[in-house]
């Protein structure tokens, strides 16, 4: 008996035969194919690593957070994190020791410095003419990519001073109630008073690598987690923490503070 197929069928079959061709391809293509994550030039390998404090540990307290340790301690929270092998959301808890610092570096540094082979240079006689000081210039502010608002209405009394522990920010004098600005869109990383010296406090992640933080506030007004916008009122101005009603306000860049002038626009 002859079988007689009709077009469609024909059609149907070569079909089917090249499919089987051409799938296994498609599936060694597919697999073969790599998706690669972006990041703004804020990733670990383009940044600074923060400097550790070999040996030394946090016990985390109860209200602590992951950013408002690494804030008080100078250090970028991503180190933090990666040095404690915290992954995100961050989540800590009362009891918790961390390490200011990468695993197997606290022996190394507990080591005394190798002896120099060099000899001393002999003193040399007669009083050598003395040099003029020559100023350090200012650092060049870093590009932010952020268009940066002033956080509040008042006279500046207090600046900025590289290695000076009191002094990473600048203070904003003012009166009891006045309304404390966010300086940029971002995401409120820290909202409290466990800080020692700074009040109430709110500290706003406005990138992978860029922070602002508001201290001294008499009341805040956002909650940590909540998104904020440029010029939206987080705090009203007060004095928890400081002698006078001002608003402390900080800028830091991968955990350690700039001057926040250099980042302000004039006014």
């Amino acid at each position: 008996m002859t079988t007689t197929f009709r077009p469609a069928n024909v059609l149907r079959h070569r079909w089917m035969a090249a499919l089987a061709v051409l799938l296994p391809l498609l599936l060694a293509a597919c697999s073969s194919t790599v998706i690669r994550e972006t990041s703004s030039g804020s990733s670990a390998s383009s940044r600074p690593p923060s400097q550790p404090r070999p040996g030394v540990s946090v016990q985390v307290q109860r209200g602590d957070t992951l950013y408002g340790i690494a804030f008080r301690n100078g250090i970028d929270f991503r180190d933090l994190a990666r040095w404690n092998g915290i992954a995100a959301p961050y989540t800590i808890y009362p009891g918790q020791s961390l390490r200011l610092y990468p695993a197997g570096s606290a022996s190394t540094a507990a080591r005394p410095p190798a002896a120099s082979a060099t000899t001393a240079p002999p003193p040399t006689t007669g009083t050598p003419s003395p040099r003029p000081a020559t100023p350090t210039p200012a650092p060049a502010p870093i590009d932010s990519g952020i268009r940066w608002r002033w956080p509040a209405d008042g006279h500046l009394v207090g600046r900025f001073s590289a290695g000076d522990a009191t002094k990473q920010g600048i203070d904003i004098a003012g009166s009891g109630g006045q309304p404390v600005r966010a300086t940029a869109d971002g995401v409120v990383v820290y909202s409290g008073a466990g800080l020692v010296g700074y009040g109430e406090l709110i500290i706003v992640k406005h990138s992978e690598a860029w922070l602002s933080a508001y201290g001294h506030n008499r009341k805040r007004l956002v909650n940590e987690g909540q998104n904020v916008k440029a010029g939206q009122q987080i705090a009203e101005m007060g004095s928890t923490g400081a002698a006078r009603e001002m608003l402390h306000f900080e800028i830091r860049y991968n955990g350690k503070p700039v001057d926040p002038l250099l980042y302000l626009p004039s006014r």
